[in-house]
């Protein structure tokens, strides 16, 4: 481990978080229209701040939707390219009135800094930028080739940045991925993530009547659109949490028997996880698996908003004539997104109810995907982090998707590492995000020193 690069750290460490929050201060959020300024603002201040690292050929590159920033520095003949991404989208801060200080007012408190995109994911990828700055500003060069890659939509699909992928494996040919938009297992214990799940997104459009009609008038006979949606959602996952889309578990591939008995020595209880993570009454989900496999390596149905009918102050006695859910499914490893969405919409069909139409719209989809954990970049990955953290590092999985590590995988032909530094109760996409600024310093440094060691 470089003590100079820790030195560099050390005494830039006002400098390096200023630029943190003053980026953390556009609010970049990638769903809204009316923030597409901003958007445009964030790819700016990343290829900025690339530039002002050393990075070379900085492009801000248009897109249908969203830019994406692109740079590399390609001055270490004979050494491997590493290929850095992140997104500088956010999500929406709502609800508002829950954040204790505003989303886009970076505070820092407890030894956090509060913000929407704090480690989802500026705070994670702008220590990226900072490892190559250290890097260059310390030897003066870099020990490996790097190139970058940042998007501005991943919180809305990344259909910009799989297209760019697909049409330029030439220019973004790499021997490995970095992606840090994962978190540490736990607080001081470093953790490379082999395992994503993937994620099909889904609307689901309910119809009955033309239109709203009088329920005095019309109902007992007409079909209520709302009503018929909340019946067609109750038949897709039993009260057990058994996902009923026949054949839906037909290609699930279980976890190796080391690997759940890896999982076993992780600290973790059901009643913490219960207490500080979720914090309801209880836990719920498939019978017969552990938290970690339902979470992990399993796959998951779940509704997450429904819209139709009246529902302002006062009464308004209407039969709504449409409704709208979000739907998604997680998938695990051996699962095919296409085989997936088809079963979907051939039970949605099957058990919509009478008088009711429905659509069935794919927002998004993409596959599951686990890193060899014994690839050569994971092995360096994981020792630099432990040198820099102190303690031997561990392997786990996400529940999350990250669609980008598929497109590496399939257009690239190359591993990612899942270098995370979040931790578990960061409140990602919640209000009141955080981002430990310790773990923001211990990034760079790591970083910087998978850079060294890989290079060597």
């Amino acid at each position: 481990m470089s003590e100079q690069i820790n030195q560099y750290v050390a005494q830039h460490e006002s400098r390096l978080l200023e630029e943190l929050l003053e980026f953390l201060r556009i609010p970049s959020i990638s769903t809204l229209p009316e923030h597409d300024a901003d958007v445009q603002r964030a790819a700016e201040f990343t290829a900025a701040s690339l530039r002002a690292a050393g990075m070379e050929n900085v492009e801000v590159i248009a897109t249908a939707k969203h830019p994406l920033v692109y740079a590399d520095w390609m001055h270490a003949p004979g050494k491997p390219t590493v290929l850095c991404y992140g997104h500088f989208d956010v999500q929406p801060p709502d609800p508002l009135e829950l954040w204790e200080t505003p989303p886009f007012e970076p505070t820092l408190r407890n030894g956090n800094i509060y913000a929407r995109g704090s480690a989802d994911d500026k705070g994670q990828f702008y220590m990226h930028v900072k490892a190559v700055e250290a890097l260059r500003a310390v030897h003066g060069a870099l020990p490996v080739n790097v190139k970058f890659l940042i998007e501005g939509e991943e919180e809305v699909g990344g259909a910009s940045v799989t297209k760019y992928v697909e049409e330029n494996p030439t220019k973004l040919k790499a021997d490995v991925a970095l992606v840090s938009d994962t978190h540490m297992y736990a607080e001081g214990l470093p953790t490379l993530c082999i395992g994503l799940r993937g994620l099909v997104y889904m609307e689901i459009e309910a119809t009955g009547p033309m239109r709203d009609l009088h329920s005095g008038l019309y109902g007992g006979a007409a079909p209520n659109a709302v009503f018929g949606l909340m019946e067609l959602l109750s038949k897709l996952k039993d009260a057990q949490g058994k996902i009923l889309v026949p054949g839906i578990y037909e290609d699930v591939q279980a976890p190796a028997k080391a690997e759940l008995e890896s999982w076993k020595s992780l600290p973790f209880t059901e009643a913490g996880f219960l207490a500080k993570e979720v914090g309801s009454t209880q836990l719920t989900g498939e019978a017969g698996f552990s938290v970690m496999e339902r979470t992990w390596a399993r796959p998951t149905l779940e509704v997450h908003g429904i819209a139709g009918g009246f529902v302002g102050a006062g009464a308004k006695t209407v039969i709504p004539a449409k409704a709208t859910a979000k739907v998604s499914m997680r998938l695990v490893p051996n699962q095919n997104a296409d085989k997936v969405v088809a079963a979907f919409k051939k039970y949605v069909a099957e058990v919509t109810p009478a008088g009711i139409q429905v659509e069935v719209r794919v927002l998004s989809a993409g596959p599951a995907i686990v890193v060899n954990p014994d690839h050569q970049a994971i092995a360096v990955a994981a020792k630099a982090f432990s040198d820099v953290m102190g303690k031997p590092t561990v392997f786990t999985r996400s529940g999350g998707s990250i669609p980008i590590v598929g497109d590496f995988a399939k257009h690239l032909g190359i591993p990612t590492v899942l270098m995370g530094f979040g931790l578990p109760d960061d409140g990602l996409h919640s209000p009141n995000e955080k981002y430990k600024l310790a773990n923001y310093y211990a990034g760079i440094k790591t970083v910087a020193h998978f850079f060294e060691l890989y290079g060597n």
